[in-house]
């Protein structure tokens, strides 16, 4: 049987309804947003004379979840346009209307009765065939589908989505005694493919994978809090970051979460389990307190955490009284900021008697046994309870790689001599001379401990590591800032590693090196690679020094090899796809905007920023941007070039970036036959595939044309707008010093309007505008201060 989800319904349009709703919106998918009908007008609804049979009351709740998904943050929506294919309606009216749709998710209150209530008249009104399944964060999903017909039991399961959905990378997917296994592989590929989520299969037990060791950690690091004497703050400065956890730690996490939710979550496995472990998912009285007191963290206003001002203020456990932000600083937390990578740095920490050393090993070695305890019940191997963790909770590792971290053989021989319980079957490891759970032979294939012995982990197809092709003997050229590797297929990928990726000369010599090779040996070129960002600019600190050096003629030799790169890419024989994600600024987006095709991903933050560090784009961004939105006119329709040109020079005076690919279309960074990847694991692949369809369909470069601009007219047309925002007092005189240059670049000069200009004349535009902003003293002021404090300086 061949499925297709076009069309889904959402029941229940709270938070998380509405944000799968708005996830499923953003790949395209026409949804309808189901809720409750209300029981009362409000005072506002009475004034304007309605009643409770009017449609606009009884679909007030949904349609209030659909408006408030325009305001939320972080964005639900990758574009506000995605809002017009979500549909309110309510589970009265509406409910015949599951007829229509291919796939319903049922997102209510955790309540078994009222689901249970819900599936019975979702099962009246489905089609055969439709897929229906529950969001719940633990309750028995095959308690959930007692009663119900052969055909909706078959094809209903467990989907368990993370908040916020369009963000967080795991679903957990939760088949029961009675779901079709093609039905289960359905949305494991659909989930994975389309819904861009890192899938694990979850067995049906309390909280599934995920919160069940989550929750379970977070109440561990409470209870050895309190035991320790440590502050809320103290437990945060050691809990993030420093062992490889999202940056929130412990007790900020708790406040994004919100202590409403959290305890409903550690109140589930409390209700299902028993002794030791029931104890440790008992809520602390003081926890209990805070959410008396509608303590809740974020959504409340204050939680383990109070703003003031700009002061950040901590609770006091015991007192319940805030207080200054207290950060635990001992020998071992500064000797772990020696160390490279994980391993070292958490040995380091983990293995000091100090007082940090002391609260992570408490915290940690229950964590570690615990999941192994679990292994077989929640998940049938350690890889799922480790992609979990990683893709749930923002973990660098997982509890079994972080125990491989650690040593196996040497935290279980401090657990035994402490008297702790190590499950049976890690001893029964041990004693087979097995000492790590994962192992890695020389052509960077991994394999897993599972059933006695190591089986090898599956390589996914969409999925190109490029770390295992470096060991794998596939680089074929690199220097301290870039690495060309063949990447199978005959195509080939560029990947910037230099320190926060940034542009320098020596990344440049890669991308000319790279395209020649390319052009000779290889079908096609892929820029991208795998590190936090695909690439936040040129490397500002270089460029400063020589400035402040008054090496003027080492910079104009600098930009002019960035230009020539830059142009190599445009005009290469072979096609060349860039694969922008996360931060794609400045530099990183001029590297993109000549590219044959991008292949983005839906988490791209793209934008010419350099206006806030005192400069404008000097490696053809401008230019390219400007083409780009020529490019995306009509052909064969006039047009008003000054249009053209005063939103180009808006996006780049405003230092405007996108918030996700999407919204990069819209401000035509990327065209129409650009590419958005929704899975960022997938993006490298899909990149791969989008050279070598181009190779295929017999590419060639593009020709070199002129380009029309708008001349001195033009000019002063776009410096009016900013002439009047800096009387007002809204930009500075340096800004308007830098609108000037930049009007002019973007005018062609001084030229008449509609002058068809050729591409090197407007890049040696760029390029004098440029030199001329990094001689003065307020660019660099800016550029310094962007280097020392991060954010940029307004003088």
């Amino acid at each position: 049987m061949v499925r297709q989800i076009r069309k889904a319904a959402v029941l229940g349009s709270g938070v998380m309804g509405s944000g799968i709703a708005a996830h499923l919106a953003n790949i395209g998918i026409p949804t309808l947003l189901l809720d409750i009908v209300p029981r009362e007008l409000t005072e506002d609804e009475k004034k304007k004379g309605l009643t409770l049979e009017d449609k606009q009351v009884r679909n007030r709740i949904s349609q209030n979840s659909v408006q408030k998904l325009l305001k939320q943050k972080p964005a639900p929506l990758t574009a506000k346009k995605n809002l017009a294919l979500i549909e309110a309606g309510n589970l009265e009216d509406d409910l015949e209307r599951l007829s229509e749709v291919d796939w319903v998710i049922e997102v209510v209150v955790e309540n078994l009765a009222v689901k249970q209530q819900v599936f019975e008249k979702v099962d009246r009104f489905r089609k055969p065939g439709s897929i229906i399944s529950s969001n719940t964060s633990g309750i028995s999903i095959e308690a959930m589908a007692e009663g119900r017909s052969e055909d909706f039991k078959k094809n209903f399961l467990g989907t368990h989505f993370f908040n916020p959905p369009r963000y967080l990378k795991l679903l957990e997917v939760i088949p029961t005694k009675d779901t079709d296994p093609e039905v289960l592989s359905f949305i494991k590929l659909f989930g994975e493919d389309v819904l861009g989520k890192g899938v694990v299969e979850a067995k049906d037990t309390p909280n599934f994978i995920a919160n069940r060791i989550g929750t379970y950690g977070l109440l561990v690091t409470v209870r050895e809090m309190l035991k320790g004497g440590y502050s809320v703050g103290e437990v945060d400065s050691i809990t993030g970051p420093m062992i490889g956890r999202a940056k929130s730690a412990t007790f900020r996490t708790l406040d994004v979460v919100g202590l409403d939710t959290f305890a409903h979550v550690a109140r589930n496995v409390y209700d299902q389990v028993d002794g030791a472990e029931k104890e440790v998912f008992e809520i602390p009285d003081f926890i209990e307190k805070m959410i008396e007191n509608g303590w809740l963290g974020s959504k409340s206003g204050q939680g383990f955490f109070l703003k003031k001002g700009k002061e950040i203020l901590e609770l006091n456990p015991e007192t319940l009284e805030y207080g200054e932000r207290k950060k635990l600083k001992t020998a071992s937390t500064e000797a772990s900021k020696q160390q490279k990578g994980l391993a070292n740095k958490m040995k380091a920490l983990v293995y000091s008697e100090d007082r940090a050393g002391q609260l992570l090993w408490n915290i940690l070695s229950p964590v570690l046994t615990y999941s192994a305890e679990l292994t077989g019940s929640i998940a049938d191997d350690v890889v799922a309870i480790d992609q979990a963790m990683k893709w749930g909770f923002g973990w660098s590792a997982g509890p079994f790689e972080t125990w491989d971290a650690i040593g196996l053989e040497k935290s279980v021989a401090r657990m035994e001599e402490e008297g702790k319980q190590v499950p049976r079957w890690i001893k029964e490891m041990l004693a087979n001379g097995i000492t790590t759970f994962y192992q890695e032979n020389d052509e960077g294939k991994t394999s897993y401990y599972a059933n006695d012995g190591y089986k090898e982990l599956l390589e996914n197809s969409k999925v190109i590591n490029l770390k295992t092709l470096k060991k794998r003997g596939k680089v074929i050229k690199k220097n301290s800032g870039a690495s060309l590797i063949d990447i199978g297929d005959e195509v080939a990928l560029l990947e910037f590693h230099s320190p926060n990726n940034a542009i320098g000369l020596d990344i440049v010599q890669m991308i000319n090196f790279a395209v020649e090779e390319v052009e000779a040996n290889y079908k096609g070129l892929v820029i991208g690679n795998q590190g936090k960002n695909f690439c936040v600019g040129a490397n500002l600190a270089m460029m400063l020094m020589e400035a402040q050096d008054d090496n003027i003629l080492e910079l104009d030799m600098v930009i002019r090899h960035f230009q020539q790169a830059m142009m190599k890419i445009k005009y290469s024989a072979k096609p060349v796809v860039a694969a922008p994600f996360n931060m794609a600024l400045g530099g990183g987006a001029e590297v993109c905007l000549p590219a044959a095709h991008i292949q983005a991903s839906s988490e791209t933050y793209m934008g010419l920023v350099e206006v806030g560090v005192g400069l404008i784009p000097g490696g053809g961004g401008n230019k390219e941007l400007y083409i780009k939105h020529l490019k995306s006119l009509p052909k064969g329709v006039d047009f008003d070039l000054q249009k053209v040109a005063n939103k180009v020079f808006e996006s780049i005076a405003m230092a405007k970036v996108s918030t996700s690919g999407e919204e990069a279309s819209e401000n035509n960074f990327l065209n129409f036959a650009d590419g958005i990847s929704v899975n960022p694991d997938h993006l490298l692949y899909d990149a791969k595939q989008a050279a070598l369809a181009l190779y295929e369909q017999g590419y060639t470069a593009p020709a070199r044309t002129k380009v029309p601009v708008v001349g001195e007219p033009g000019y002063a047309a776009l410096l009016l707008g900013a002439e009047s925002m800096r009387l007002t007092g809204f930009i500075s005189d340096h800004d308007m010093k830098i609108a000037k240059k930049l009007a002019y670049v973007l005018a062609g000069g001084k030229v008449p309007y509609g002058t068809e200009v050729d591409e090197q004349y407007l890049l040696d535009l760029e390029r004098e505008a440029f030199l001329s902003l990094v001689a003065q003293p307020r660019s660099q002021q800016r550029m310094q201060h962007m280097l020392v404090k991060g954010k940029p300086l307004r003088n």
